[in-house]
């Protein structure tokens, strides 16, 4: 059952498999110069330099406590550094960023509409922000839902309402900090396509924190590998969307992530 699925999965993906195309670029660009961070004695990011053009979808994998999801907050502003410089977009602030965590933090004394309206601004007026709403759980396939309380969603439908609520404000940026990572396999791999699918029609920056080098690779157009507080790889993802799993090139790019991740130094992620 679960090899025919990934089968379907698969078959789905690669129906109109093409070379990828230039896109709009609605996504805000990001600048970190020096950026260094540290708790007390303990330097966790180290002089990091990174520039991200507007529009493109970055995966950041690394050991447990490499500074992933440190470097995550610093570059959406959630986190000031020790020093350095985070510049995000021409003439923007942090207030196009939107950050999605692991668990779908919803409101349980909310309905799943207003879960998601707690991503617009409170001055907007009640009706718009229920039009927005409903738009946001259309594109993420919850349009139907929208009346129910968190409480009888799977865990994958409470990912879909935390990824509207994300989406429903249009960010710039978008930071996924391990979004995916309590799902099941079949609806890790729903959520992938998801993701995917709706960053191509937004257009939005996008930066995933994975420990799974296959998500990251799946979803990303460059991968960072971090270590010791720096980028030890930082690896472009040239191949065709929508990408199959098992794809050679794929493959091959899987392969030298991982020899850098443990070959290098010994140590797991």
């Amino acid at each position: 059952m679960f090899a025919a699925a990934l089968r379907r999965a698969d078959d789905t993906l690669d129906l109109r498999r093409e070379p990828a195309r230039p896109q709009p670029a609605f996504g805000a660009a990001i600048t970190a110069r020096g950026l260094a961070k540290s708790f007390g004695p303990k330097t966790v990011l180290a002089g990091l330099d990174l520039h991200v053009p507007a529009g493109q979808s970055v995966a950041i994998v690394g050991k447990s406590g490499c500074g992933k999801s440190t470097l995550l907050r610093l570059l959406v502003g959630l986190d000031e550094p020790t020093s350095g410089s985070v510049r995000l977009g021409e003439g923007t602030g942090h207030g196009t960023a939107r950050l999605m965590f692991q668990e779908p933090r919803l409101l349980p004394w909310r309905r799943v509409s207003a879960n998601v309206e707690v991503g617009l601004s409170p001055a907007i007026p009640s009706a718009e922000r229920r039009r927005l709403a409903l738009r946001a759980l259309g594109e993420v396939g919850l349009a139907d839902r929208a009346g129910e309380w968190p409480a009888v969603l799977s865990g994958g439908q409470k990912q879909r309402v935390a990824l509207g609520r994300a989406l429903v404000s249009q960010p710039r940026l978008l930071a996924l900090d391990e979004p995916l990572g309590a799902l099941d396999a079949l609806t890790r791999i729903e959520m992938q396509g998801l993701v995917e699918r709706v960053w191509q029609a937004q257009h939005f920056t996008a930066l995933l924190v994975t420990h799974d080098v296959g998500e990251a690779l799946a979803l990303a157009d460059r991968i960072l590998v971090l270590d010791a507080g720096r980028i030890a790889l930082d690896l472009p993802v040239d191949v065709p969307r929508p990408r199959r799993r098992g794809d050679a090139a794929l493959a091959a790019l899987e392969g030298r992530i991982i020899d850098r991740l443990f070959n290098d130094h010994g140590a797991g992620i």
